[in-house]
């Protein structure tokens, strides 16, 4: 057996100051006070929307207990749904993440096609991020399109009935809006507060 034991990214802590700006904590705050006392981990899904947005588009462990310690739960339940739902990025992520649906329907459409292309434009395998941070690939599960398949999902944005010029549009596009900041009014704290 080796002395090296592996430790999960889960278990590891890097002790950085994490906080929100007091702007976005009252935000915050507004949105837990839409749950009813003992009940503030409802609030738990909207506020990780955030927390992913605001520190940098994924997830670690300092953060997920930082919203653990501001919802008065146990970091494990924060750990448990963050590593549950596939919109949550536990390792960084590039600015836009496509996902492409890999279940059935839109495999018989061409997904996989799609998703091979994919690999060979952007140069990366499935679960890497481009040398450039711009584009993560990931394969999901049913994105609830199937009558307009193949789908994919790039951030907050679906794209259906894709084919190769629709995802050369769709990539150049992506590449020339590259350096625009997101309009305020699309950020999660304003969208759910």
């Amino acid at each position: 057996m080796s002395e090296k034991l592996f430790k999960h990214k889960l278990y590891v802590k890097k002790n950085s100051d994490v906080s929100f700006t007091p702007e976005t904590l009252e935000k915050i705050q507004t949105i837990i006070s839409h749950y009813p006392e003992g009940r503030q981990k409802s609030a738990l899904i909207p506020i990780l929307h955030i927390a992913q947005e605001e520190f940098g588009g994924s997830l670690n462990v300092d953060i997920m207990d930082y919203v653990a310690g501001l919802l008065n739960i146990t970091p494990i339940e924060v750990y448990e749904v963050a590593t549950f739902y596939s919109q949550f990025y536990i390792d960084p992520v590039g600015k836009y993440v496509i996902e492409v649906c890999q279940t059935g329907p839109c495999a018989i459409c061409g997904g996989e096609d799609i998703m091979h292309y994919l690999e060979e434009k952007l140069q990366i395998k499935v679960g890497e991020t481009t040398e450039d941070k711009l584009f993560s690939l990931k394969g999901v599960e049913c994105l609830g399109a199937c009558g307009s398949a193949p789908v994919m999902q790039v951030n907050t944005e679906f794209h259906e009935f894709l084919d190769i010029k629709k995802i050369d549009e769709i990539i150049a596009k992506l590449r020339s809006e590259s350096e625009f900041k997101k309009p305020e009014e699309l950020t999660w704290k304003e969208r759910l507060s």
